[in-house]
């Protein structure tokens, strides 16, 4: 019998992908490697050694009016989880952001009282929505771990352990990408001018922005014909893109891969983007972007009343000013966006006020400083060992 150390990862979504590979990158070289790792992942936990127990792209829904159809899928998927855990009885349970999913098998592995330790990766942004939300968490996981400096405060005084690991991004292999290994691979001269085009990791997020992108990328190609666009695709949606590519005449680069994903981004003069992750990881790159976003009108209608602050991008919420122009809605259009795209070409004072704040915001999140994976994973073996 295996005297390994055995830790059960759920990350249903790419972001959180991202986040558990990393984790598991550390917690292995903190054990010597005698560790066993289970659960659900992406392609990129995969590779650290996982075998997801089912693909995680069934998860990549977001929005009220998206969610409804897919609840039973959902529903099914949370009990297999659980029954997973039962029968595996780990020595941790991690839950890894996307806390909709996690809180659900959290909530159901809590009530088994099997007293096996119950974390979650990434607090929820109560500070933005949903404040109620921070009095509950301690019910369903001991422990949590924070990406932001002022989010503990927001659950400690309700009983819950909370320690502040450092946000991801820092690790984020965007910050050492090479744009010229990216150029030669793909024979880019340096007369080209490079644009990613970034529409989101989930189907709905890509079928309602990446038509409105490619419209903006078409009027720059024509004004501008020694534009490249490129888009680093993950692969929750990588299928969805080329299908929808096939109804442009624009041509269009599509890369996947980690690596080739941050090269892309380090090589390229302006990025198009989502909202999410990804738009830091352009700051951390110091690659100039906007952010555009759309839902459906109902989910709209809902997060316009329950949303408690200013900005939704994390850089401008940081900084407590907009650094990042924000299309959100009726203002995520093909003409807004060649606007700022073409100011950023022009390298206007657009472009130095980014550069500036995109160096403040690296500051903020510890750029530099002790690796958020390294921390968490002496947490989560910390814990481990109590069982």
């Amino acid at each position: 019998m295996s005297n390994n150390i055995k830790i059960y990862l759920i990350a249903g979504e790419p972001s959180g992908d991202a986040l558990g590979a990393r984790l598991m990158r550390a917690l292995k070289r903190k054990t010597n490697g005698k560790i066993e790792f289970f659960g659900i992942g992406g392609d990129t936990m995969e590779k650290e050694g996982l075998r997801s127990l089912f693909d995680i792209s069934e998860l990549a829904i977001m929005g009220l009016c998206e969610v409804i159809p897919s609840i039973p899928r959902v529903l099914k998927r949370i009990n297999q989880t659980v029954e997973d855990i039962v029968r595996l009885r780990p020595d941790a349970v991690v839950s890894i952001d996307s806390w909709s999913f996690g809180s659900r098998v959290q909530k159901k592995l809590r009530a088994k009282k099997l007293g096996i330790p119950q974390i979650h990766y990434v607090a929820p942004q109560v500070w933005a929505w949903k404040k109620k939300r921070a009095r509950t968490m301690h019910k369903y996981v001991d422990r949590l771990l924070t990406l932001l400096p002022q989010e503990p405060k927001y659950f400690t005084p309700y009983g819950l352990k909370t320690d502040f690991v450092g946000h991801p991004v820092i690790e984020s292999p965007v910050a050492t990408a090479d744009k010229q290994a990216f150029r030669k691979k793909y024979q880019i001269g340096e007369d080209k001018k490079i644009i990613a085009i970034l529409p989101g990791s989930r189907h709905n997020e890509v079928a309602r922005l990446l038509p409105v992108f490619l419209e903006a990328a078409q009027i720059l190609h024509t004004e501008h014909p020694e534009l490249m666009f490129v888009i680093p695709a993950v692969k929750t949606v990588v299928a969805r893109i080329r299908e929808i590519l096939k109804t442009s005449s624009l041509p269009v680069l599509v890369v996947e891969g980690e690596e080739d994903r941050h090269n892309a981004m380090c090589a390229s003069s302006a990025a198009i983007a989502a909202s999410g992750t990804v738009a830091l990881e352009l700051a951390i790159a110091e690659v100039p972007h906007i952010i555009g976003y759309r839902v459906a009108p109902l989910t709209a209608l809902m997060v316009r009343h329950l949303l408690h602050i200013q900005f939704v991008n994390l850089s401008n919420i940081l900084l407590g000013r907009e650094i990042v122009p924000e299309l959100l809605q009726e203002r995520c259009t093909p003409g807004n966006i060649v606007l700022y795209i073409n100011r950023f070409l022009k390298q206007d004072r657009l472009y130095r006020y980014q550069q500036e704040g995109f160096k403040k915001v690296q500051k903020i999140l510890g750029l530099g400083e002790q690796k958020p994976s390294e921390k968490a994973a002496d947490i989560i073996l910390e814990a481990a060992a109590r069982r």
